[in-house]
């Protein structure tokens, strides 16, 4: 008898095995790469009180998918750190653009997951 009802446990086991709960995990991650041709100028960026790479002003739509208006929004509200080089192109701090697309893309993600399905 005792053999029977471990026989039975048994197979009842390999059949719960059969039907085996499936877990899915997604995981996120957001970069920024940064490509370098050439050696970007450098320059003195009064706000983060450091010499850093800039880049033109009108060459961020070249390195970046920003919108122009987002660009804009930064610029006014002080997020990119703005200078003129020495030969009076408008230049952008590198590391300021950089903060400010990892702050965009934190929002955008905290964004999508308290409305997942949008």
């Amino acid at each position: 008898m005792l053999g029977s009802c471990l026989a039975f446990a048994s197979a009842q086991s390999r059949k719960l095995g059969d039907m085996a709960k499936k877990t899915t995990i997604t995981i996120e991650s957001a970069s920024v790469v940064v490509m370098h041709g050439q050696s970007l100028p450098r320059a003195w960026c009064s706000i983060c009180a450091a010499e850093g790479e800039v880049i033109a002003l009108d060459s961020i739509g070249v390195i970046s998918n920003l919108k122009p208006e987002v660009v804009e929004e930064w610029l006014s509200s002080g997020q990119l750190h703005h200078t003129r080089s020495t030969d009076g192109s408008d230049v952008i701090c590198l590391n300021s653009l950089l903060a400010s697309a990892q702050t965009k893309n934190l929002a955008d993600r905290g964004k999508n997951a308290a409305h997942p399905h949008k």
